[in-house]
Order: C-alpha cells, then sequence, then structure tokens
C-alpha cells in the first residue's frame, strides 16, 4: 500500500541528508520526495511516499519521531489530500515537428518554458496518470 507522509523538521543542514540516510539504512524505501520551507523559516517541510503494509509504515513513523530534529509526522493516506505531479520534459523538436508538439502542449494543458533551435522544454502538472499518459504521447518525438 502507498503511504503519503509529511514531517515537519527543523531547518538545518544534513537534515535531509539524516532522514533519507536512516531510512535507506533500515531497508525503507522513498519512492517520491519533496522538500520545502514553511511560513516559519525555523522549519522545512518534508513530504514522501513510502510503499508498504501498516507495519511498515508504523516503523517508519516511529524511526522519524526518534530523530531529534523532526517536530512532527503526519500520516496523510486516510486523509482527503490533494496530490499532483510536476514534470519539465525536454522533446527534440526537428524535422519541422514543433506546430505539432505545440498541438498536444495545449491540448494536455501544459506549456513550453524554454525553445532551443532542436528542443523545447515542456512543463506538465497533474495527476500521475496524466503524466504518464503525456510521457507516451512526446515519446516519438524523441
Amino acid at each position: 500500500m502507498r503511504h503519503v507522509l509529511s514531517a515537519l523538521v527543523m531547518n538545518q543542514p544534513g537534515v535531509l541528508a539524516h532522514i533519507s540516510g536512516m531510512l535507506a539504512s533500515r531497508g525503507f524505501n522513498i519512492d517520491s520526495l519533496a522538500v520545502g520551507a514553511t511560513e516559519n523559516t525555523e522549519f522545512s517541510r518534508m513530504t514522501f511516499v513510502v510503499n508498504g503494509d501498516d507495519r511498515t509504515l508504523d516503523q517508519v513513523r516511529k524511526q522519524l519521531e526518534k530523530i531529534v530534529t523532526v517536530v512532527q509526522v503526519v500520516d496523510f493516506s486516510n486523509k482527503n489530500f490533494v496530490e499532483r505531479d510536476l514534470m519539465l520534459i525536454k522533446v527534440s523538436s526537428s524535422g519541422g515537428r514543433r506546430s505539432e508538439i505545440h498541438e498536444l502542449v495545449d491540448i494536455f494543458r501544459a506549456r513550453i518554458v524554454d525553445v532551443s533551435s532542436d528542443h523545447v522544454m515542456i512543463e506538465i502538472s497533474g495527476q500521475e496518470r496524466k503524466i504518464e499518459a503525456f510521457i507516451d504521447v512526446m515519446r516519438p518525438f524523441g
């Protein structure tokens, strides 16, 4: 089962390395990780996804709560939350296919954020299945 955990941590150098190292040393795999500042400059928020049963989740939470720099751990798995993925993708636009790429970008409500002579950089956000569908459509372009 997939679990989304959020940890409020002290904003200090090495906290991310400490937490990820602790989880890795105990055999827990982090599927996704995002870290960002909070409105209070003393703290950061780490949001990560781990796979496992309830026993695994309980162990992860207990291990996190033992770390001095971790202030609070919340499991969002049983709560309502909004989940969105963000991806930047570099697509080859050589061979006069830029207009075709542009049409697909519009269909998926993505946006072109950078253009070079033979590539475009595209930003897209949304549910995981939308991102995966966009990758599948862009794959033939390279």
